[in-house]
């Protein structure tokens, strides 16, 4: 039987009060906080990291990874192929990548389709990677609402951690939230109708599905994880359903937000990280119709406890000490011209360099051991020439030997913190600190490596790993 073997996730270090949204609009936004993408993130890089935690302690090798986002940083071009890279996987063996878009269904769409690949024996593994970051609109309903996020799993035929036990599918023309191709924020509908109309009739209905299909009942399940809109019509859809609350995961709408298509994965990784062997979970969630799963959980699930999953990045967070710097990360006011050329990018460059920037690798030197990135054709220490091979080093932690503050450096978020990091087990890397509080930056610092968006220019999003301070 096919089923996930692994789980993992993503949330941003970032958090915004509303009570800070509540006293820039002067009117209540309600309690808590959301999880905001700093300003060098975005989908692709979030998925990665969530990948990068299911993967923690396993071989990098699969047949094949399935992308989910409702907001991918490109339009027409596969963002799957570019985590895959960044992820190191190999090039020279099968593998393929898949997009799902346009729906906030597509997490689960993707996990169905990662499913069938393994079942199929399309692939003996296979990654499914979800993360959304979609933009509100500034003092509307969704932007204390929206929230930013990523979940991964890692499917196969072997060491299953949940079984897989059934799925259950409809589809809807229902349209209750949507984007066309220019619009920058998202259309809707009067409440009333687009709730009553779509998501009360179609989530029931695929839960009701899935039950007749595989002849069981509520009693059955001993956890229940729902998609919703918003936690007054989460706490409706359990009633509704007749469900014992104490048995349906909570969404974090209070400490993360609504995560977009991440939703549904994200307290999946969430009920896995305390789920017992032999408990039954049902899983369902709506867009465009409604996905239902019957899942339940086997003992392998012990020897997979080390993720970070949600829980320890709940409990690891910075958070932002205005709006304008939302405004800033966000691009949503137009500022002042920078006073130096706008950032050029060259494809020929970055492909001719993309094994030292998306996937990090340096060169190892076979005389003497020595690691340099960049790469270098000769060594710095024993001046050996074009003899060195390329190995990884995005997934070593490293300390920060020195570094230099730049308060006046034309950056989103300062001051700048260029430093330069000692990995472990050799090799030395120069790059901008992430993710930081400037004032406990110190030398000796351990620093881990996470891939950003280094700039835009020419219309491509330039991709590089930066360090941070390591996460709990």
């Amino acid at each position: 039987m096919a089923g996930i073997v692994s789980y993992g996730a993503y949330i941003p270090i970032c958090r915004m009060s509303r009570e800070l949204l509540t006293q820039v609009w002067g009117k209540s936004a309600g309690k808590g906080e959301k999880a905001v993408a700093n300003f060098d993130e975005d989908t692709i890089t979030m998925a990665v990291e969530a990948c990068i935690d299911a993967l923690t302690g396993m071989e990098r090798k699969a047949g094949g990874l399935y992308f989910a986002s409702t907001t991918p940083p490109y339009r027409e071009k596969q963002c799957a192929s570019i985590i895959a890279a960044a992820l190191d996987f190999p090039v020279d063996e099968e593998f393929f990548t898949v997009d799902h878009t346009n729906s906030l269904r597509a997490g689960t769409i993707a996990l169905r389709s990662g499913l069938e690949a393994v079942k199929s024996k399309m692939a003996d593994k296979v990654i499914i990677a979800t993360a959304d970051c979609r933009l509100p609109a500034p003092n509307s309903a969704y932007e204390p609402l929206f929230g930013d996020g990523a979940a991964a799993f890692v499917l196969g035929d072997r060491d299953i951690a949940v079984e897989i036990e059934g799925t259950y599918t409809i589809y809807s023309e229902f349209m209750d939230l949507w984007r066309k191709e220019k619009d920058t924020f998202h259309l809707t509908w009067e409440d009333r109708f687009i709730f009553e109309e779509g998501y009360e009739k179609h989530l029931p209905l695929a839960i009701l599905g899935l039950m007749a299909k595989y002849k069981v009942t509520k009693e059955d399940f001993h956890r229940f994880i729902l998609y919703a809109p918003d936690p007054r019509r989460h706490a409706a859809m359990i009633k509704r359903l007749g469900l014992d609350s104490e048995k349906v995961q909570k969404p974090h709408f209070d400490q993360v937000g609504h995560t977009g298509c991440a939703q549904t994965p994200m307290m999946l990784v969430e009920a896995l990280e305390e789920a017992k062997p032999g408990e039954r979970i049902l899983l369902a969630t709506y867009s465009d119709g409604a996905d239902a799963f019957a899942l339940r959980v086997t003992g392998q699930i012990e020897n997979i406890r080390d993720r970070r999953g949600v829980k320890r990045h709940l409990s690891s967070k910075l958070m932002l000490s205005n709006y304008g710097k939302y405004l800033l990360f966000r691009d949503l006011m137009e500022w002042e011209t920078e006073r130096r050329p706008p950032d050029v990018s060259s494809l020929t460059s970055l492909w001719r360099e993309r094994n030292q920037f998306l996937r990090f690798h340096g060169g190892k030197c076979r005389q003497c051991g020595t690691i340099q990135h960049p790469i270098q054709r000769v060594c710095a220490i024993c001046q050996a020439k074009d003899d060195y091979e390329e190995v990884g080093l995005s997934n070593k932690q490293g300390i920060i030997s020195s570094f230099a503050m730049d308060e006046r450096a034309m950056v989103k978020d300062l001051p700048n913190i260029t430093c330069v990091v000692d990995f472990e087990g050799g090799g030395r890397y120069v790059g901008v600190l992430t993710d930081r509080e400037s004032e406990k930056v110190k030398v000796g610092m351990r620093v881990e490596m996470t891939l950003r968006n280094l700039h835009d220019g020419s219309g491509i999003h330039n991709y590089c790993w930066k360090p941070r301070p390591v996460r709990i």
